[in-house]
C-alpha cells in the first residue's frame, strides 16, 4: 500500500520509479478440505488423524453411547459457500470402526456472484469391512440465485453398513423467496466393493426449472429429502420395517416414498418445513439402525440445543 507521509516528502516524483496502480482486489474465496482417519484401539474407534487445509474442523470425538461408536460434529465457521468455494470432506474408516458424523447446524449455500462461479463440495466417505459409517447432517440450504454442486460419493467394502441422508431446502421459504433462477447439481452415490449400487441425481437449470412446479417433480415443496440405508441381507425379509417407515411419513402428512432397491433402503420425501423433515428421517433412522447394524439410536447430543 502507499505510505502518504512518505508521498509528501518527494516534490518531483520520477515516473520510473512509480508504483504500479493498485489492481483491483480479487473476490475471496476458501479451497478447503478436510480429511479425517478413524482406527479401531484398545480404546474403542478413535479420531487417529485430521488433516485440514482452510474453514474446515471437527471437535473431539463424543462417546455417548460407548467407545465403539465416535460421534463426530463437523464445523465450517464461515457458515456457508461463496462463489468459488470448494469444500472437500473425506472420511477414511479402518476396518470394525463405528463412525457418525453430523452438523451443529444447516449448511448454507449462499447467493451467488454476478459471474455464477460455482460453489462446490464433495463428500467421500470410505467404509471398509465390518465398519459402520451414519452420515447425518443437518439441512442444506440454497439460497436464491445459488449456483451449486453438492456430490456424495460412498465406497464400501464387503460388509460395511450405511445410513445417511441429504435434506436441501430451495430458497428461503420462510420469507417467501424461492430459488428464483439459481442452479444446482446433487449426486448421491454408492459403491460396493467398486460396483455401483445407487446413483441419485437431481439438476436444476433453465431447462428444468419446471421440476419445482410438476407433478413429477417437485409438487410446489421447497424441501427435498434423501434418505439410504444399506446394504440389507437379501435372504431376510424387511415387509414389517418398511410398513413402519411407510406410516411414519404418512403421519408426517409428506409426499414421501419408501423402496427396497436391490439390498438398500431410500426413503424419498418432498415437504414444505425442513423441522418437520429432520423429525421424519428421524424417526424412520430409530427405525432402521437396530435392523442393519443391530444398535438401539442414540442422538447426538447437538441435535438437542
Amino acid at each position: 500500500m502507499h505510505n502518504n507521509h512518505n508521498l509528501a516528502l518527494v516534490t518531483q516524483p520520477d515516473t520510473s520509479q512509480q508504483e504500479a496502480p493498485l489492481k483491483k482486489s480479487e473476490p475471496s474465496q476458501w479451497h478447503a478440505f478436510l480429511t479425517l482417519g478413524f482406527q479401531k484401539t484398545a480404546r474403542g474407534t478413535v479420531l487417529k488423524t485430521c488433516d485440514h487445509k482452510g474453514p474446515l474442523y471437527v471437535q473431539k470425538p463424543f462417546y455417548p453411547e460407548g467407545a465403539d461408536t465416535a460421534h463426530v460434529y463437523l464445523l465450517h465457521p464461515p457458515g456457508g459457500l461463496v462463489s468459488g468455494d470448494r469444500l472437500t470432506i473425506t472420511a477414511n474408516l479402518s476396518e470394525n470402526t463405528h463412525v457418525l458424523i453430523t452438523t451443529p447446524g444447516a449448511g448454507r449455500v449462499y447467493r451467488a456472484r454476478d459471474d455464477k462461479t460455482l460453489q462446490h463440495q464433495v463428500t467421500q466417505l470410505n467404509v471398509p469391512k465390518d465398519s459402520v459409517m451414519e452420515w447425518l447432517p443437518q439441512e442444506a440450504i440454497l439460497y436464491p440465485n445459488a449456483h451449486t454442486r453438492l456430490e456424495n460419493q460412498i465406497n464400501l467394502t464387503e460388509n460395511a453398513k450405511f445410513i445417511g441422508w441429504e435434506v436441501t431446502c430451495f430458497g428461503l421459504p420462510a420469507n417467501q423467496a424461492d430459488f428464483a433462477d439459481g442452479q444446482a447439481e446433487q449426486g448421491f452415490e454408492i459403491r460396493q466393493d467398486g460396483r455401483l449400487k445407487v446413483r441419485e441425481r437431481l439438476v436444476i437449470d433453465e431447462q428444468s426449472r419446471a421440476i419445482f412446479k410438476a407433478k413429477a417433480g417437485l409438487a410446489n415443496n421447497p424441501i427435498n429429502g434423501l434418505m439410504i440405508a444399506g446394504p440389507f441381507d437379501r435372504s431376510d425379509k424387511y415387509d414389517e420395517l418398511i410398513d413402519t417407515l411407510r406410516s411414519h411419513c404418512t403421519e408426517h402428512l409428506s409426499l414421501s416414498g419408501v423402496t427396497l432397491v436391490d439390498e438398500y433402503i431410500i426413503i424419498r420425501s418432498l415437504h414444505h418445513d425442513s423441522e418437520k423433515m429432520r423429525q421424519l428421517f428421524t424417526q424412520c433412522w430409530r427405525e432402521i439402525r437396530p435392523a442393519l447394524i443391530n444398535k438401539t439410536a442414540c442422538e447426538p447430543r447437538i441435535w438437542a440445543t
